[in-house]
């Protein structure tokens, strides 16, 4: 007889958790059975809400990815599911086609974290899945068969990229970025191979960058020095307009002005939202102020951080505003309605998307600067600390709540302050400046945001924080 299991016992055996976005963990522990077990749980949180006879899967460049689409499709095979398989492509290509066809889906990627780990996805027909969703797969009692260590090869399907380039190519006219060069910093993204041909087609000249055939963890939210310096370098080499790239998954943009400087990704996010005439915003605690100062919004609801936080709100603003939208400190924007952007309608994607907030932008006159100068000047900056485990970070934080006075006295300030403890710790001092720690929902980091009118004092407060951090915890 073959071995039967129960998905929640094999889920709370395998040390993989539910972070900010996504199941994540390190790829020994994606056994093939692990990833049967979260495919079904997965199955078992939705079936009594939707009707399907077929899940999508699709996955990123990691080199244990297909093995984990594999068994997780091998899996749904014992509920008598079809599987369509659309092999590399970005996480909303993927959700865009899923939603379309009103199907189920998962991504198999880790995003940015190093590719020694790697995670899951999961998106329900009409979206991403909930924090409630998260916790019924976590307790299924869904029994499956134990897989057999030797499986199917899965057959490619192209429809979701041709679909996700449609849903673009549709919106521009074909000579949108006619005159504009622009780089494309290829790495290991998912994106990689469809992001050249999209903007040759919207009329860009387009020169492809930094293309590596081993996993580059990029980080849209703490871009290391050796990409801010490749940047500049390849910025003064060709005279971009703009250079783009993405996280792993592509679903974090990753942008740099005409002089080869990094966007912040929520900086971009207020950019697109102003251009979409989007009347209420969800957005992360973490993100800059510049949103509110803007005044360009009738509503901003605060979040904690995470796509799950930010898709919640949208049911609320929707109930108020006929144009609904969010993004994250990491550019990942998100689309809560239906907007009519040059004339036609661009349907709701409410998960993070890479290239609405690059190609929005990008379809702009004026060069980037230019748009940003027109913004409240407050400058953001992070980083983590790396291989810094979460009970660390949350006794640090603790510590912070009840005095964090010593604390801001080491990172030079003696004024008064406030805090705000929606996620992590948030301290607001009478200055203005901001320093937000908090542990990463992915990995073992301990991530700091800072926020000040001057940029160079943002990056040193980062710097400054994790510092004292580490000496304190």
């Amino acid at each position: 007889m073959d071995s039967q299991l129960v998905c929640s016992e094999i889920i709370a055996k395998s040390s993989i958790a539910f972070g900010t976005s996504g199941a994540r963990g390190l790829v020994k522990d994606f056994t093939i059975n692990v990833n049967a077990a979260f495919a079904l749980a997965f199955i078992s949180a939705i079936e009594n809400e939707f009707t399907f006879d077929t899940v999508a899967i699709a996955i990123d460049n990691r080199p244990s990815s297909y093995a984990v689409a594999q068994a997780c499709a091998e899996a749904l095979k014992q509920l008598k599911l079809n599987v369509v398989y659309y092999g590399v492509v970005p996480t909303p290509a993927l959700a865009y086609k899923a939603m379309q066809d009103n199907m189920p889906c998962i991504m198999v990627t880790g995003s940015h974290i190093p590719f020694d780990r790697n995670g899951l996805k999961f998106y329900r027909p009409n979206g991403e899945i909930t924090k409630a969703d998260e916790q019924a797969i976590l307790t299924s009692k869904a029994i499956f068969t134990a897989l057999p260590e030797n499986l199917e090869e899965l057959t490619l399907d192209t429809t979701a990229s041709e679909s996700y380039i449609h849903r673009y190519i549709s919106l521009f006219s074909a000579d949108t970025l006619k005159g504009k060069k622009i780089g494309i910093y290829e790495h290991s993204s998912a994106g990689r191979d469809i992001y050249k041909a999209l903007f040759e087609r919207l009329g860009a000249e387009v020169i492809s960058l930094g293309r590596s055939d081993e996993f580059v963890p990029i980080d849209t939210e703490a871009v290391s020095e050796e990409d801010k310096q490749r940047a500049l370098d390849w910025s003064s080499e060709y005279r971009f307009d703009a250079i783009f790239s993405t996280d792993g998954d592509g679903d974090r943009p990753l942008i740099a002005d005409e002089n080869g400087c990094w966007l912040r990704g929520d900086i971009l996010g207020l950019l697109c939202s102003q251009l979409l005439n989007i009347e209420a915003i969800a957005t992360p605690v973490s993100c800059n102020t510049a949103i509110e100062k803007s005044a360009s919004f009738k509503q901003v609801n605060r979040t904690k951080i995470g796509s799950p936080y930010v898709i919640a709100e949208f049911a609320k603003l929707a109930e108020q505003y006929s144009s609904v939208a969010g993004f994250e400190a990491n550019g990942g924007y998100l689309l809560g309605s239906d907007v009519t952007y040059n004339g036609k309608l661009l349907k709701a994607l409410p998960t993070r998307d890479a290239l609405l907030p690059a190609l929005i932008l990008l379809a702009q006159p004026e060069h980037i600067s230019e748009l940003l100068l027109k913004l409240p000047q407050r400058f953001t900056a992070s980083d983590r600390i790396q291989n810094f485990p979460s009970e660390k970070s949350l006794s640090l934080i603790e510590l912070l709540k009840r005095d964090a006075q010593a604390f801001l006295l080491k990172i030079g300030y003696k004024e008064s302050y406030e805090q705000d403890s929606t996620d992590g710790l948030r301290i607001t001092l009478s200055s203005g400046d901001i320093v937000h720690l908090r542990p990463s929902g992915n990995a073992p980091e301990l991530r700091c945001y800072a926020e000040s009118k001057d940029e160079a004092l943002s990056a040193n407060l980062v710097l400054s924080a994790l510092q004292v951090a580490k000496t304190i915890s």
